[in-house]
């Protein structure tokens, strides 16, 4: 028989079932079949693969921290092979593969002790020589298993041990101690009995010499003061989240709101955001139980603690935390409201090119801008949602360019570009409920489990159309902040349900894409983007570009080649994997050095697919001629690869550039249950389907999206619907 050693009980080895997960274990064994579910053991990074990464644990004994097991994307990992790393396990299968968990302690430190497993067997690490376990005791990381005390204090600990170390100078004066557990309230003990209650083991077993004549008196009744104000026996100064960098190693006062609290398999890590940014705050009790369960997203609070830096990046271990009210809380909120309200508006706005429309749109765009900055100040995740198509993409892209910025500037974390800023590309440009639905079910979930706030919307080329009501309706139920970006007018249902449109009038000119007002957006938002993007709205068009943009594209060195080149090789990295951001290929194919090189390789397979598909749905064409209107017809579902690039909308654009004539023209795709119109004039797609609804009502025709011309009806009357749409289209011509 053993003691734990970290209580001290009686136990078969040297740590008890309840302290299984405050060690750290050196595995020494040779089989998966050794290691213990729920501990966490020191491992090496072995290497990465798309899912996870592969950390071995024993020579011949390697497991998989799953990316969905991280807190954190698995590409802001700063992790190197050979690099240590500590784990937890969390089963071990049948046919020997382990599964593994992520440890926010990644330091031996932040255990409260060390132990080595060999094989079946626990066992303390060995020390060099008998003269030092004699005159420094174990392990530094290993807490005496027979002295009740413990080497490593928790968070709460060390504030209670502080506290004491004033005692002398203090006379042993009350100061109130808040337990982070939230169970015992706040509790008036002296400094020289808190100090006391810090290092005396509270188990039956413990040696009776091992207690204080301070525990044998009855404690002073109190009342449990949860609103009390932390205090730490010593004057402690406020600082501000952007000085944390200059405070490392020092205890420091912070005063803000709560804007996320994230439970974690060790210590509650609260976001705490003043007027200068956003830090980490962690507290803990013991491993995954809430600390200070009380204190919640949008609280205003004081908090103090110690500034460390873990894996590079700034973190505060909490000591104290205590909700404000009245008039100190006013003045926080008033201090916070007035650096927002002065940081959010964008202070310029020089648009990329001198376009009227966008012009037009100045006050539209800086209202975007500040919902935008705002989102980011709040500590409120962006979700952009755009279609998945080369405008959509770059529209996005932009955007997102001109954000990130912002994001690592506020807040300290590695990952906040992932966490804060998120694209969720579409498959058209209708906002519809299924997308919505999508959307509200992951903001609910991390509104319920991780306490974050709801995020703002943007809708970039989306949304603008009556087609998109009922999506917008669901978000608006939750009164999460819609803003709608699109380049052509939109209809009256999209205004209602936006909190920022930004979309053209009727007599505006109609040369604007999506590519180009999402980057003049981008440029109101961040005007250090500006100069970054200025290929981009020349590179949205696919036909020529408004000689505004074409010249600044130019004078920035990007011809109309290298425009075709980045055009194409969006579009074509859009279809792939269309449901994915792919942030870092855009940000190499835009932006990035050798972005000329890598979009002329792929362009060049945009062409060969593009070309290939092109010239057989040539061959299959039915090509008429009514009143005075060429008709250009294509079945494709039998002439097309469905399930290939170039999708049907693509196919049809390009075939529509090749084959048009200068007269009335129009392109006619024709699928089982949908058709796509292109034409050289005008037409009011509403309109033509009403018209052809009211031939074949039996049809059931209505417009699907109306941005890409797209209608649907019932297959089984697919001949009827194609020449009512024909015949509608047609007299729209006249």
């Amino acid at each position: 028989m053993g003691s734990c050693i970290i209580c001290g009980v009686s136990v078969d080895g040297r740590i008890c079932d309840s302290h299984q997960e405050d060690v750290v274990f050196e595995f020494r064994g040779d089989s998966p079949d050794q290691l213990v579910s729920g501990r966490y053991y020191r491992g090496t990074v072995d290497g990465y693969a798309d899912f996870g990464v592969f950390v071995d644990l024993a020579p011949g004994v390697t497991g998989l921290l799953h990316r969905s097991e991280l807190d954190r994307r698995l590409e802001s990992l700063d992790w190197e092979p050979g690099e240590t790393v500590f784990v937890q396990v969390k089963n071990v299968r049948d046919n020997g593969n382990i599964d593994l968990g992520w440890s926010i302690r990644q330091a031996e430190r932040e255990f409260r002790g060390a132990l080595i497993q060999d094989g079946d067997t626990d066992r303390e690490p060995e020390t060099e020589a008998d003269d030092e376990k004699e005159t420094q005791g174990d392990d530094e990381d290993v807490a005496k298993p027979d002295s009740g005390e413990e080497d490593v204090a928790t968070t709460d600990d060390r504030a209670i041990e502080r506290s004491a170390e004033t005692d002398a100078t203090s006379g042993g004066e009350p100061t109130e101690v808040r337990d982070p557990s939230g169970n015992a309230g706040t509790t008036a003990v002296t400094k020289s009995e808190a100090a006391t209650e810090a290092t005396t083991e509270p188990e039956a077993e413990s040696e009776p010499e091992a207690e204080s004549e301070a525990e044998s008196e009855p404690e002073a009744e109190s009342e449990p003061e949860a609103e009390s104000e932390p205090e730490a026996g010593t004057s402690i100064d406020r600082v501000s989240v952007e000085a944390l960098s200059d405070a490392v190693g020092e205890t420091i006062r912070l005063e803000g709101e709560i804007v996320s609290v994230r439970q974690t398999g060790g210590p509650t890590v609260f976001e705490l955001r003043d007027e200068t940014g956003v830090v980490d705050c962690a507290a803990f009790v013991e491993p995954g139980v809430r600390a200070y369960p009380d204190v919640g997203v949008d609280d205003v609070v004081r908090l103090e603690g110690d500034v460390e830096l873990r894996r590079n990046e700034i973190q505060i271990e909490t000591e104290a935390l205590v909700v404000l009210e009245g008039d100190d809380r006013d003045e926080v909120v008033t201090r916070l409201e007035d650096a927002l309200a002065a940081k959010a508006r964008p202070d310029v706005f020089e648009p990329i090119g001198n376009h009227e429309t966008v012009e037009a749109l100045r006050e539209p765009i800086l209202d975007a801008a500040e919902a935008l900055r705002r989102a980011v100040l709040e500590s409120r995740p962006i979700v952009v949602r755009h279609p998945a198509t080369a405008n959509g993409y770059l529209a996005g892209a932009a955007v997102e360019r001109a954000v990130l910025p912002l994001v690592a500037k506020e807040y300290a974390g590695s990952d906040a570009e992932y966490h804060y800023f998120k694209r969720r590309p579409l498959e058209s440009s209708v906002y519809d409920m299924d997308d919505a639905t999508m959307d509200v079910t992951r903001m609910l979930q991390d509104r319920d489990r991780h306490d974050e706030k709801l995020p703002v919307f943007l809708l970039l080329g989306t949304g603008a159309t009556a087609e998109s009501e009922d999506g917008l309706d669901l978000l608006d139920i939750y009164d999460a902040t819609r803003v709608v970006v699109d380049a052509e007018p939109a209809d009256p249902e999209a205004g209602d349900h936006a909190a920022v449109l930004v979309a053209p009038d009727e007599d505006d000119e109609d040369d604007l894409s999506v590519g180009a007002l999402g980057a003049e957006l981008a440029a109101a938002i961040d005007d250090g983007a500006r100069d970054g993007l200025a290929h981009l709205p020349a590179t949205s068009y696919w036909e020529t570009a408004p000689g505004t943009y074409a010249r600044v594209a130019d004078e920035a060195g990007y011809d109309a080649d290298r425009r075709r080149d980045l055009r194409e090789a969006v579009a074509l990295e859009a279809y792939y994997q269309s449901y994915e951001d792919k942030r870092e290929l855009l940000t190499d194919l835009l932006f990035g050095d050798g972005g000329a090189d890598l979009a002329a390789h792929v362009a060049e397979q945009f062409r060969v697919k593009v070309d290939t598909e092109v010239a057989t749905a040539r061959e299959n064409l039915e090509r008429t001629a009514r009143d005075g209107v060429e008709l250009a017809l294509l079945d494709t579902d039998a002439y097309t690869h469905r399930y290939d690039f170039p999708p049907t909308s693509l196919l049809l654009d390009e075939l529509h550039r090749r084959e048009r004539t200068d007269g009335a023209f129009a392109t006619i795709g024709v699928g089982t249950d949908e058709l796509f119109v292109r034409s050289t004039f005008d037409v009011d797609l509403r309109a033509a389907v009403d018209d052809a609804q009211e031939a074949v009502p039996e049809a059931d025709l209505g417009v699907a999206d109306l941005r890409d011309g797209r209608v649907e009806f019932l297959a089984g009357r697919r001949e009827d619907a194609r020449d009512a749409i024909v015949d509608a289209v047609v007299d729209q011509a006249r």
